[in-house]
């Protein structure tokens, strides 16, 4: 596992979105995409649900971020998950609003299968910046929101919510 600042920028947005745009193009498609998951922190639902797309993408050459603003990845969890250690790199102890900026910086440069992030509440020009850049960076971004007002006793409720440009 890897933990990289933020401060010392190694790419320029507009060379990798360049770079990336070609990409798209010659493949004839685009297979970025942003999904919300709403989650009840007590119940494994989304573990389950996520863990086997994690892990597939972990296969591919690309590196997994997570941008976890207050919490560190274990490293035993990661091993034990089945995802590759050696391609997980972990921005934490940033502020949320800064979150959003990698997020979409990181999506943008092509280099990670799968960006989780942490984030506050996006307006619909951030959601626009971070679906835009997971095209273009042909990536996965999943926008992660822990749901605070359920009560673990009573179960977790049908909140996930995926964002698509088919419905929407």
């Amino acid at each position: 596992m890897r933990t990289q600042s933020l401060y010392k920028p190694h790419f320029s947005h507009t060379s990798f979105a360049v770079n990336n745009a070609a990409k798209n193009t010659d493949a004839g498609k685009e297979n970025g995409l942003i999904s919300e998951l709403v989650y009840n922190e007590h119940q494994p639902a989304v573990a389950q649900l996520l863990l086997p797309l994690l892990q597939q993408l972990g296969r591919q050459s690309r590196w997994l971020l997570w941008l976890t603003p207050q919490q560190k990845l274990s490293r035993l969890w990661l091993q034990q998950s089945g995802l590759p250690v050696n391609k997980v790199v972990q921005l934490s102890q940033i502020t949320p609003l800064a979150t959003v900026e990698a997020m979409e910086k990181a999506l943008l440069t092509g280099n990670y299968s799968v960006v989780l992030g942490w984030l506050p509440d996006l307006t619909e020009e951030d959601r626009l910046k971070l679906r835009r850049a997971a095209e273009l960076g042909n990536a996965y971004g999943f926008i992660m929101r822990p749901q605070r007002d359920i009560n673990p006793t009573q179960g977790q409720c049908s909140t996930l919510k995926i964002h698509s440009s088919l419905y929407h």
